[in-house]
C-alpha cells in the first residue's frame, strides 16, 4: 500500500543526502531505484514519461510511474511542451500519492522528444519554461524542479536565462547537466558554468555530469558551491557509490561490497526487475513466457557493470548474451563471484 509521502523540502533533503541518481532511460527502473535509495542515495527519479501519455492514463506510460512502497523519495520525471497538459499531468500525478516532487525535463536532446517541442527544445524560449513551472506549480502541492543542460550549442547558451525563468516561475530547484545538448554525453562537463548560475539565483542548484567516483562527488560540492550532485552511468553496477559518498560525506569509513553482498543484491535487482517486466509484457499485450527471456537480456547491461573486473568476465559474456533463464543467470553468476567465500 502506498502512502502519500510528507511533504518535501528539497534544500533540506540535499543537506542530508546530497548525492542522487541520475535517470537514464532504460536503466533506472524501479528496482534500480530502490536499491540506489536504500544504499545512500537522497532522491531517485523515474524514467522520463510523456504528460500527453499520462492525460490518456496511456498504460506504458502509466507504467513509467510505477514505484516500490519502500521507494521514497522519488520525484516523477516528466516531458511536454504545452503548459495546460503538463499542469495537469501534474495533478494526475499527486493524486497517485507516490511522488515526493515533479521535475520538468528541458534538456533531453533525443530527437523524437525534440521534435515534440519538449526536452532541450524548450531552451530555446525560457519564457516558455517560466510560464511552465509557473503554471504548473500553481495547479499542485507537490515541490516543481527543472532538469536542463547548459545550452543547445556553442552559439547558444543561454542557462543564466533558463535559471532565471525556473526560479521566477516558483521553480523549487535547478538539476544542471554541465554539457550541450548538442553533445549529447561526450566531452568535460562545464562545472564552472554550473557554478556561477549557483552564485546567480537563491534555489538549490544540483551539478550532474562526468562524475565517476566518490571523490569527485565530494569534490564536485566542496569546489563548486553546488547544493548536491547527480551520479549516472557511475551507480550502474555499483549502487553502492552512494554509500560512499555519504560514508566520506560524514566522515566515516567505507567498507567495499563482498561477493557475497553483491550477489545478493544482483539477485534483488533481476528478481524484481523480472516482476517489472512481466507487468510491462501484460500492459503490452505480450507473451508473459517471453517475460523471463526479455528481462536477462535487458539485465545485461547492468550484470556486466556489476561484475567489472572479476577474472572471466570476458569468458562469461557470451554466457550472458545466451542465457534466457533467470535462475541459470544466477547460477553462472554465482560461479563467477563465489559469493560464499566472501
Amino acid at each position: 500500500m502506498y502512502s502519500s509521502p510528507p511533504p518535501l523540502k528539497i534544500g533540506e533533503l540535499i543537506v542530508a543526502r546530497p548525492f542522487i541518481l541520475a535517470p537514464m532511460a532504460g536503466f533506472t527502473k524501479s528496482p534500480f531505484r530502490s536499491i540506489c535509495l536504500r544504499l545512500g542515495a537522497g532522491l531517485v527519479f523515474t524514467e522520463l514519461a510523456t504528460a500527453e501519455g499520462i492525460l490518456r492514463h496511456g498504460a506504458p506510460t502509466m507504467h513509467y510511474l510505477e514505484t516500490l512502497p519502500e521507494e521514497t523519495p522519488v520525484a516523477a520525471h516528466i516531458y511536454g511542451s504545452k503548459p495546460e497538459s503538463l499542469a495537469e499531468a501534474a495533478r494526475v500525478i499527486e493524486s497517485l500519492g507516490r511522488f515526493s516532487l515533479i521535475d520538468i525535463n528541458c534538456g533531453c536532446p533525443v530527437p523524437k522528444i525534440m521534435r515534440r517541442g519538449g526536452g532541450a527544445a524548450l531552451m530555446k524560449n525560457p519564457e516558455k519554461i517560466r510560464e511552465i513551472v509557473k503554471m504548473v506549480s500553481q495547479g499542485t502541492s507537490l515541490p516543481i524542479t527543472v532538469k536542463t543542460r547548459i545550452g543547445l550549442s556553442p552559439k547558444s547558451i543561454n542557462i543564466s536565462e533558463i535559471a532565471r525563468a525556473v526560479e521566477d516561475g516558483g521553480g523549487k530547484a535547478l538539476f544542471i547537466h554541465g554539457r550541450l545538448a548538442s553533445n549529447r554525453h561526450n566531452g568535460p562537463a562545464d562545472w564552472d558554468m554550473i557554478a556561477r548560475i549557483k552564485d546567480e539565483v537563491s534555489i538549490p542548484v544540483i551539478g550532474n555530469g562526468g562524475i565517476t567516483t566518490a571523490e569527485e562527488a565530494l569534490q564536485a560540492i566542496k569546489e563548486y558551491g553546488v547544493d548536491g550532485v547527480m551520479i549516472g552511468r557511475a551507480a550502474l553496477g555499483n549502487p553502492w557509490i552512494f554509500a560512499e559518498c555519504l560514508c566520506r560525506w560524514t566522515g566515516k569509513p567505507f567498507v567495499p561490497p563482498t561477493d557475497r553482498e553483491r550477489f545478493k543484491v544482483i539477485t534483488e535487482h533481476l528478481r524484481e526487475l523480472h516482476n517489472f517486466m512481466r507487468e510491462e509484457a501484460r500492459i503490452r499485450r505480450r507473451p508473459l513466457s517471453r517475460a523471463e527471456g526479455a528481462t536477462c537480456r535487458h539485465f545485461y547491461g547492468h550484470l556486466v557493470r556489476y561484475l567489472s573486473g572479476h577474472p572471466g568476465l570476458s569468458k562469461f559474456r557470451k554466457e550472458i548474451v545466451q542465457t534466457t533463464s533467470i535462475d541459470e543467470l544466477l547460477k553462472n553468476t554465482s560461479r563467477l563471484l563465489s559469493p560464499f567465500n566472501g
